[in-house]
């Protein structure tokens, strides 16, 4: 089953079921794919979590029924998932605006998400450059911190200019982002701002010092001004050329993005000819 028909499938399941107990598991299963890959491939293409997804699914059809009913909002919240009024009054607000209060007493503007629709169209037929390489096991020294998927793009860049302005750039210059997920899990992941790690230094107060497995890394050459750049091939990579890979999957849950030395381009990070890499870890399919 192609992406297309995957995620076409997924939201099928998830309307059918949308007042049931959805999880990232149930859904990936339902397509026969990993939650992990399934999670990070549905962000990719679909621009947001499948958890924000089903969120504001939910939140849109408990609009109209309040608009439009007199059912009890306690009913409403229970049956799409929330365990008080509260809770509920809560993330309704986020996002609509407005109280479920307000809706029953006086006309009030409502926001709609509507289910998601595939379009048909061509794509792929470019050139995309990667190589196998075998890495043994390496330590970094890294600055680590765990986050969310949900919101990740945000999270992760702020994360970078903290490190640099807090001073932390002089211990880790930050020739590696890893993000580590071992349990290859759908909630959270150890994001690290990393180098290789020399034993003669000392670890400074603040940071932390990990080892990377050996694997076989699927290695892909990204070239071009930051962060878009890294962004194209890492979607194109989840979206692409893994769903269409014969001979491998993926091995494990994690991604490494590798920088070069910025001062070695005129424009920096922003330089046309900017180079960095995604490494991404691969075993052979049985």
């Amino acid at each position: 089953m192609g992406w297309t028909e995957m995620i076409g499938e997924a939201i099928s399941y998830i309307e059918e079921n949308i007042t049931e107990d959805l999880s990232v598991e149930k859904v990936a299963e339902h397509v026969n794919i990993s939650a992990f890959y399934f999670q990070r491939g549905f962000a990719m293409l679909c621009g947001f979590t499948l958890a924000e997804y089903i969120r504001n699914r939910r939140l849109s059809l408990a609009g109209n029924e309040l608009a439009s009913g007199q059912t009890k909002v306690i009913d409403i919240a229970l049956k799409y998932g929330y365990d008080s009024p509260d809770s509920f009054a809560k993330a309704f607000t986020r996002f609509h605006g407005v109280t479920p209060s307000q809706v029953r007493k006086e006309p009030v503007m409502l926001k709609s998400f509507a289910p998601l629709k595939l379009k048909l169209s061509l794509e792929g037929g470019y050139i995309m450059d990667y190589k196998i390489v075998k890495k043994e096991t390496f330590t970094v020294i890294a600055n680590a911190k765990t986050f969310a998927y949900e919101g990740a793009k945000e999270t992760v860049p702020q994360f970078w200019q903290e490190h640099y302005q807090q001073g932390k750039g002089k211990t880790v210059m930050g020739i590696y982002g890893i993000n580590v997920d071992e349990s290859m899990g759908h909630d959270t992941f150890e994001y690290l701002i990393a180098d290789p790690y020399n034993p003669v230094r000392e670890i400074p107060e603040g940071f932390v010092i990990k080892t990377i497995p050996s694997f076989d890394w699927a290695v892909f050459p990204c070239k071009g001004a930051m962060p878009d750049s890294l962004q194209d091939v890492n979607t194109k990579i989840f979206t692409e050329w893994l769903p269409t890979l014969k001979e491998y999957e993926f091995a494990a849950g994690y991604c490494v993005e590798y920088y070069d030395d910025p001062s070695r381009y005129p424009k920096g990070t922003s330089d046309e000819n900017y180079y960095s890499e995604i490494w991404i870890p691969v075993k052979p399919k049985k």
